[in-house]
């Protein structure tokens, strides 16, 4: 239990600010838009409560999804029922559902293994541990999500923005060697500023593969730097936005900074 302790209190901090701010929701807010298509806010908390309702080895609800627009393939049409089927409840009523989860997984969790195996989301097998730490990144994503919508910013440095990063920042250099497809010998450099700062650079081997590298390690600086807000990474990495929606400072080779802004979108 204490390998995943961290993860654990990530994870129920991000879901507490959720309900926090939830709180202070009117008719209005629960029905705003999020950046997650086909998602209003109440979606994407009755979206945290569907998860963990699988976790806790709920059954899974009853009701037919139809084939809505944003929905692209069996992954989000099994993820929409928890959300389709709350759709006629209440805002806070599903917060209240949020909270009650959130009671019974964390009476739930100090009997799990956390070197036990266990499906993640991305069909791998991990251990429960590792499961928490994606459990944490994804809950603050979508408290995110709904902080953007309801314009109300905060917990943009919080446990879990580390469980986002340490998860997400591992594909860069597939994002710079195979999907921007860098040159061998091309370094590409992350500069990220705010409340979450972080300075990383990748550099493509002869090989074609992309791997880390310290910044400024080599003669003549990185090909392309890529400068940006925490919360600018946040929402590309996220799939949130693209490119042309957020504010990226570049320098260098202009063409492979572009290919490698339109590539970063790594999860499902």
């Amino acid at each position: 239990m204490e390998r995943m302790r961290t993860e654990i209190a990530a994870w129920e901090q991000t879901v507490r600010s959720t309900l926090a701010l939830a709180a202070t929701f009117d008719d209005a807010d629960w029905d705003r838009p999020t950046e997650c298509p086909g998602w209003t806010v109440k979606d994407q908390v009755s979206h945290l409560v569907g998860i963990e309702r699988d976790l806790l080895g709920d059954p899974p609800p009853d009701v037919e999804v139809p084939e809505f627009e944003h929905l692209r393939n069996d992954f989000g049409r099994s993820l929409e029922r928890a959300v389709h089927v709350r759709r006629p409840v209440p805002g806070p009523r599903v917060a209240e559902e949020l909270a009650e989860v959130l009671e019974r997984r964390l009476a739930q969790l100090p009997g799990i293994d956390p070197d036990g195996s266990v499906r993640l989301p991305d069909g791998r097998d991990g251990t429960y541990a590792l499961l928490m730490k994606v459990r944490a990144m994804d809950c603050w994503t979508h408290e995110q999500d709904i902080r953007r919508a309801v314009g109300r910013p905060g917990n943009l440095d919080g446990p879990a923005a580390r469980c986002f990063w340490e998860l997400l920042s591992r594909a860069l250099p597939m994002v710079v060697a195979r999907r921007a497809k860098a040159a061998p010998g091309q370094t590409v450099e992350f500069k990220i500023s705010g409340p979450l700062a972080f300075d990383v650079a990748v550099r493509v081997d002869d090989d074609g593969r992309g791997g880390f590298v310290d910044p400024g390690d080599g003669a003549g600086g990185p090909t392309t730097e890529l400068a940006m807000e925490w919360e600018t990474y946040v929402r590309l990495a996220a799939g949130r936005a693209g490119p042309d929606a957020v504010t990226v400072r570049t320098s260098g080779d202009r063409d492979l900074a572009a290919r490698v802004l339109a590539s970063m979108a790594v999860t499902p």
